[in-house]
């Protein structure tokens, strides 16, 4: 039963798929485990129906209903992040940084980080459909990002004392290497490793900018780091096909 509960809670957080039970923080934390499964379905999604409707329709209206079946899976989870993430840049300071992420209205930063996120993402899923590639490199890549915020949750500090940063601390140190773990051993056996140190790369870059910019990392930090991620391993894929 705790293993079922923790997968209703990763499956629970990072979709909008229906769960038969209420999950908790807790619940979600022991799930992180099992982040990158979740995400490589989310991807597989994504991925098969843009090779498979590449060639009736063309790549990149293929990619854009893929593209769009992802935004409704995942109920735009991390683009919300990122957008609000953007936003913050207008800051003057670490307070009011964090202030500008609490209102969810996006502003001109916002926008353009989502109007040139999603058009990199189709971009990069129309070249892989094209190539009939869509479907490994997508799935790796949404798997890739959903380790993300796990390990940074565990090993940066919190820029609030409560959020979803928070708790996702609670996932712990083993949890975050057995999820990366998950995303190398896919990446392998997809033949696509180099996106697994694309992926520790974007970690990096993104813990320590949001340390020396916030002090630590937050709900909608995390949120664009996943993006972040994603957006760098799937350019990544287009440059190796």
């Amino acid at each position: 039963m705790p293993a079922v509960r923790a997968f209703a809670g990763a499956l629970a957080f990072l979709t909008r798929i229906p769960v038969p039970f209420t999950v908790t923080a807790a619940d979600v934390a022991r799930g992180a485990v099992v982040f990158p499964v979740v995400g490589a379905g989310i991807g597989a999604s994504v991925g098969v129906v843009a090779d498979v409707l590449a060639r009736p329709l063309t790549a990149p209206l293929a990619a854009v209903l893929a593209v769009a079946l992802g935004a409704a899976l995942t109920g735009a989870l991390h683009l919300d992040g990122l957008a609000d993430t953007a936003d913050a840049l207008g800051g003057a300071t670490r307070e009011r940084a964090l202030e500008i992420m609490r209102d969810h209205a996006i502003g001109a930063y916002g926008a353009v980080a989502l109007v040139l996120g999603l058009a990199t993402k189709l971009a990069c899923v129309a070249a892989l459909a094209a190539r009939g590639d869509a479907l490994r490199y997508v799935t790796c890549a949404v798997a890739a990002a959903r380790v993300v915020p796990v390990v940074l949750g565990v090993v940066f500090p919190y820029a609030r004392s409560e959020g979803t940063a928070g708790f996702m601390a609670a996932a712990g140190r083993a949890r975050a290497l057995v999820a990366f773990a998950i995303v190398v051993a896919l990446c392998v056996l997809l033949h696509a490793w180099p996106l697994a140190i694309v992926t520790v790369c974007a970690a990096v870059v993104c813990g320590v900018v949001a340390r020396r910019w916030l002090g630590g990392v937050t709900g909608d930090v995390l949120g664009a780091a996943a993006e972040v991620t994603e957006l760098a391993a799937l350019v990544a894929a287009v440059a190796l096909t």
